[in-house]
């Protein structure tokens, strides 16, 4: 239950910053029909497809890390984990990160010409929004980095899973109503996420050691894991 709940919010409190992100993406996509409960429909159902592409990552990533678990290798992955986890928060904390836009714009440029070819032929909001979850993004990563560390693949999926329900009510206000928040609002949320990325990765290396700790770093049983 503690898993699902900080997969959720990790997805809430991550919202605010995809509403800067690909929120105007979401926002840019005409609904095929007039009316407010069309549009509530449509909305929906682009939050439903991005939750799809969601549970379809957590599928890989769930049988990879599923393997690990099998090989008795959950503590070093859990631990590995946590590091990347704090050398990315450090990098956005001390602004030591290099410029990637470029590269960055290298890596959409798929997905802008599937969005392209959606939109063109007017492809629903589940598939638009099913393409927008495949969307390289920092969140989503530290979202998979939870999900790896979970022993099956099903759990995995359900990381995932509330992960996206995380993500979805905002922006779904947002989505409707056309904007939600404000720049101001967005740069101090910005500016508090890699400090929870801090607490993750502290968080998720502690539960690596496998100190006994009630909920902060409960024991690993080692052994091997059934793929569900």
């Amino acid at each position: 239950m503690s898993e699902t709940y900080l997969a959720f919010m990790i997805g809430l409190l991550g919202s605010l910053h995809c509403i800067g992100m690909c929120g105007p993406l979401a926002f840019a996509v005409p609904s095929l029909q007039q009316g407010a409960g069309w549009l509530l429909l449509d909305k929906t159902m682009y939050q439903a497809g991005r939750i799809v592409s969601y549970c379809v990552l957590g599928i890989i990533i769930g049988f990879i890390g599923n393997q690990l678990w099998m090989a008795g290798m959950q503590q070093g992955l859990s631990i590995l984990s946590g590091c990347l986890i704090l050398v990315a928060a450090l990098s956005r904390i001390f602004k030591l990160a290099a410029s990637k836009s470029t590269k960055y714009n290298m890596l959409l440029k798929p997905f802008n010409k599937l969005f392209g070819y959606a939109l063109k032929h007017k492809a629903n909001h589940l598939i638009i929004g099913m393409i927008n979850g495949l969307l390289p993004c920092g969140f989503v990563y530290l979202a998979l980095a939870g999900a790896v560390n979970r022993p099956t693949v099903m759990d995995a999926v359900g990381y995932m899973f509330f992960f996206g329900l995380g993500t979805a009510p905002l922006m779904l206000i947002a989505a409707v109503t056309t904007g939600l928040t404000g720049a101001a609002v967005r740069n101090r949320v910005n500016k508090v996420i890699p400090y929870m990325m801090l607490c993750l990765g502290i968080w998720f290396i502690l539960r690596g050691l496998d100190l006994n700790i009630p909920y902060l770093s409960p024991a690993l049983h080692s052994g091997a894991a059934v793929c569900k």
